[in-house]
């Protein structure tokens, strides 16, 4: 009889016995823990765990829960259970630069990403083709001031149909709605061409080259309502130089970019982030 794999996330207020109460009732279904990590956030009395595990073929993720339940109720924990045998489903966004697009496509083909894409959503036409190749369906919105609310609609109806776990913004460069920002929040990943707090908004390497800076970078993080100051859930930095221009800036941070979001899409869809506050805690 075959295994199936699950993790199991959760988050309470810290106190004595936990780890050990999750873990005697796995025990007691048969489970075999392959990871675990803990995480106690000493600020706000908060503990975090995430459990990978192997159970034999015939158990359910009801049984699973049903089993848990006694732990969970005793203190009082907010959990996640992911069967791991359906591959988290992605909906990528995009406008003409697509170069993060294509990092993520091949990496999911590569077999690195253990997902799905279901669907390449952009206001422009240019990364058709590449859908058409990779046998993805291609959704072109035209986006102005005026059809945001219809957008809004589009996007929600598509990810209904679609089941889709995660929505990625691969250099989308249009701001999504509040409306969207809260009904999908914690399921929306932007990547910023920038090393957030720092340079916001349009154009950030060409501000970094103004301000003549050492370092650039990449942050990704959840969307939210407040531009460009979600939860971050990735981020690393590339060295520049004086003798660089704007442009070798930007060329730098293409590949920088689609590192970071590749990265926190693979800690996403294995449920290594959980999020605190306006924080996250992301198991390695």
């Amino acid at each position: 009889m075959t295994d199936r794999a699950f993790i199991l996330t959760l988050t309470c207020v810290d106190q004595p016995g936990i780890v050990s109460a999750v873990t005697t009732e796995l025990a007691s279904i048969g489970a075999n823990i392959a990871e675990s990590n803990q995480y106690w956030d000493r600020q706000t009395g908060q503990f975090f765990m995430r459990i990978a595990f192997t159970v034999n073929s015939d158990k359910t993720g009801e049984e699973i829960n049903r089993a848990l339940k006694p732990a969970l109720d005793r203190f009082e924990i907010k959990a996640a259970l992911t069967d791991r045998s359906r591959k988290p489903r992605l909906i990528i966004m995009v406008s003409k630069f697509d170069h993060a697009l294509l990092h993520l496509l091949y990496q999911v083909k590569v077999g690195w990403l253990n997902a799905e894409v279901v669907a390449i959503v952009s206001n422009h036409e240019d990364s058709r083709a590449t859908a058409e190749l990779e046998g993805v369906p291609y959704h072109y919105w035209k986006a102005t001031k005026d059809n945001k609310p219809e957008l809004d609609e589009k996007l929600l109806n598509l990810v209904r149909e679609t089941d889709a776990d995660l929505v990625i913004l691969a250099r989308y460069m249009q701001v999504l709605s509040d409306t969207i920002s809260k009904r999908l929040y914690g399921k929306v990943i932007n990547i910023h061409h920038s090393f957030l707090p720092s340079f916001k908004g349009a154009k950030p390497y060409h501000q970094a080259y103004e301000r003549g800076v050492k370092l650039i970078g990449a942050t990704a993080h959840y969307v939210t309502p407040d531009l460009d100051e979600g939860p971050i859930i990735e981020q690393e930095t590339e060295r520049v130089t004086h003798a660089m221009t704007a442009e070798d800036f930007v060329a730098a941070g293409r590949d920088v970019e689609s590192r970071v979001l590749a990265r926190a899409v693979k800690s996403h869809v294995e449920a290594r982030v959980m999020l605190n506050g306006h924080k996250t805690v992301v198991f390695g």
